[in-house]
This record gives structure tokens, sequence and C-alpha cells, in this order.
């Protein structure tokens, strides 16, 4: 199973959120969120996956969710798009929004 795949079976299949993230390696905010998600996944637990997926590897998917700046963030719940947004997040802003959706 591609990305593509993967993010479809995600986003298609789950009743708790799915957030994605669209970064890339070289990017400087990207980087900064890193340890912001790890530490994001761990206090959401269970409550919602979380998604990253590497934009420079699959532009396909950058273009299918108009993903146009790194990072790009994108809330999915019952399979619609419900939050987007860009650039650096602070924990309590991305873990309000999955509580939100949750």
């Amino acid at each position: 199973m591609n990305t593509a795949e993967k993010l479809q079976a995600a986003i298609s299949g789950e009743a708790r959120p799915v957030l994605v993230e669209f970064y890339a390696d070289w990017c400087p905010h990207c980087q900064r969120m890193m340890p912001i998600v790890d530490q994001l996944r761990q206090e959401v637990g269970g409550k919602a996956d979380i998604i990253q997926i590497d934009g420079d590897k699959n532009p396909d998917l950058m273009e299918k969710y108009h993903a146009r700046v790194y990072p790009t963030w994108i809330l999915f719940k019952d399979g619609q798009e419900a939050w987007r947004d860009s650039g650096d997040k602070p924990l309590s802003e991305l873990k309000d929004m999955i509580d939100r959706f949750a």
C-alpha cells in the first residue's frame, strides 16, 4: 500500500479525527514542529491518528490536498476536512483542535 492509499484508508476508515501534517525535511518550521508532534501523539493517545507526510516525496498528495506551504495541517473527521492551517502551531492549539473534533 503506498502513501496515498494509506492516507485514504486512514481518513475514510476512522470515526476519530485524523490530523495530517505535510512537511519537508529541509523546512525549519517543520523541524521545530517535530518534537511538538511527538508530544502531541503521546498526549492525545487513542483520541486521534496523526499522520506526517513528506511533501517532497509525495507531490501528488500535496496537489490533491492543496497543501502549498510547509507545514500544512489538515484535520479530517468522518472522511471530511474539518480544519486546515499552516505554519508553526503551539502544542495547545493542536491539542485543542483534536479535542474539539474527538
